[in-house]
């Protein structure tokens, strides 16, 4: 049995399709029961609903779980004390092996979210656990918050520099990853930095779409109090605001480039191009 934590989302559900297509058994941890019909819907076996930052919770969900695949909540002010309740309740329950969805660069001090991940890869590490850690890059798919207005306006409106660069990889292929590292014990104490194959400014992603729907499309700079008024308006919280914030100050002077060669040797092929995701996925 395989725990998915945040299994409701885009990343644990993909993982959850993937599992069941392997004739592995899963358990998804989720927080509404609206929540945990998509996750029987993509072939969850069992559900568990319940609170990642209630420890009771943790532990009913990990009661005889043989792994752990701990996706953490979004951008969670609290993210390094749930993980390390995770890694605590693991060992606590006999958990064999734990497997952490982190992020590329999680030494990144400037961007929070991200040093929170590396302080719950130092307390997994540190546990004794039987561990693998999976550090994505910012995935393709984010893209697709934005079709409705990009397809509409022809302008794709971003808080940070268009001029940024980074490595975004396919969600697909990270979960592709994941279910390898899941039904292999070979990846035992490892940490795969998972950067996608090109390297792509907002400019250049916007090219691409121009060239896919035959339609010019322009990035536009959104200054940030107009960005802080909509995500107010949809319900973001202050904490996860000014993390975010930071977030888009860090890549108005950094790139975000990460190397695709761990992620085409798990892969034993090709990761997605950006062209092939749109080509796939922009329906």
């Amino acid at each position: 049995m395989i725990l998915i934590t945040g299994a409701a989302g885009k990343t644990g559900l993909a993982i959850i399709k993937l599992l069941a297509q392997s004739g592995n058994q899963s358990r998804a941890f989720v927080r509404t029961k609206e929540q945990a019909g998509k996750a029987t819907s993509a072939g969850a076996t069992e559900i568990t609903i319940g609170d990642l930052e209630i420890e009771n919770d943790l532990a009913t969900a990990m009661h005889g779980v043989d792994q752990v695949y701990f996706i953490p909540p979004n951008v969670h002010p609290n993210e390094d004390e749930i993980g390390k309740n995770a890694v605590v309740s693991a060992l606590k329950m006999g958990v064999r092996r734990f497997v952490y969805h982190s992020v590329l660069f999680p030494q990144i001090e400037r961007m929070p979210h991200h040093w929170r991940k590396l302080r719950v890869e130092e307390i997994l590490i540190e546990s004794g656990l039987d561990f693998s850690i999976l550090q994505p890059a910012n995935y393709m798919q984010n893209v697709l918050a934005f079709r409705s207005s990009i397809e509409k306006d022809h302008i794709w409106h971003l808080p940070y520099a268009p001029e940024a660069r980074s490595t975004p990889v396919d969600l697909l292929d990270v979960a592709t990853v994941a279910a390898k590292v899941l039904n292999e014990d070979k990846h035992s104490r490892a940490t795969y930095a998972l950067g996608g194959p090109e390297i792509l400014s907002s400019i250049d992603i916007a090219k691409l779409l121009s060239s896919y729907l035959g339609m010019q499309i322009s990035v536009s700079r959104q200054n940030i109090p107009e960005w802080e008024y909509s995500a107010i308006q949809a319900g973001v919280t202050n904490e996860r605001i000014e993390t975010l914030k930071m977030m888009f100050s860090y890549y108005d002077q950094r790139d975000f480039v990460g190397n695709s060669s761990i992620l085409e040797m798990l892969l034993e092929r090709a990761p997605l191009s950006f062209s092939e995701f749109l080509a796939r996925d922009w329906k």
